[in-house]
């Protein structure tokens, strides 16, 4: 397995590195700037790339099988996230990688009482605008010719262990029985790397948390 990483140097980005290269595939990490991606591996590349053109992302995704994005905007450059989302589809589409899977945000899950999570009175007003572009950007990826995956987190995703213990859904929020909603780091980049092997959720999105 040969799977290209964008965003490989954010906190979810590097445990998916981590995550592959346990597994022993041949991960490529496409940043910026390679001088922050710190791990090291024989099953590790880096080459830098931009995410928001289709071209860059052409040139470093061929002969992969497969692509990760783990790509994050930063607060208040939230359309940044649907460029990038074409860029990549396209670059997927002409690089000739199998399938994209995606990092995705947990906002637009359906909670217990059939709102969307970033819908319901809890949800921080500060971070709507970032849940709404990626609730748009999933819905570019339902619209796409190319076979890809969304995975939304859980409502609360921090660092943590490495349990491989979890529950998955589809649409609809995982929460516990005291109704929390939560995963590791660790544990979703686990459930995102089973994916990439097993393709149980090719062009559909699923979610994962305790």
């Amino acid at each position: 397995m040969k799977v290209i990483i964008f965003g490989a140097t954010g906190t979810i980005g590097q445990a998916l590195v981590k995550e592959a290269i346990k597994r022993k595939y041949e991960v490529t990490a496409a940043v910026r700037d390679p001088q922050r991606v710190t791990e090291q591996s024989e099953y590790l590349a880096v080459v830098q790339a931009d995410i928001l053109n289709p071209n860059s992302v052409t040139e470093v995704a061929k002969g992969h099988d497969a692509i990760i994005s783990a790509y994050g905007p930063t607060f208040g450059a939230e359309e940044e996230l649907l460029e990038a989302t074409r860029s990549l589809l396209e670059g997927t589409r002409r690089s000739g990688a199998e399938r994209i899977l995606v990092v995705g945000g947990a906002g637009s899950l359906i909670t217990e009482n059939g709102e969307r999570l970033m819908d319901t009175a809890e949800f921080p007003e500060e971070v709507k605008p970032l849940a709404a572009a990626h609730a748009e950007a999933l819905e570019l990826y339902r619209a796409a010719d190319v076979d890809w995956t969304y995975c939304s987190p859980a409502g609360i995703i921090e660092p943590g262990k490495r349990t491989g213990h979890f529950r998955i859904g589809l649409d609809h929020l995982v929460v516990d029985e005291l109704g929390h909603s939560r995963i590791s780091v660790e544990d979703y980049a686990v459930a995102l790397i089973d994916e990439l092997v097993e393709g149980e959720f090719v062009n559909s999105r699923f979610t994962v948390g305790y």
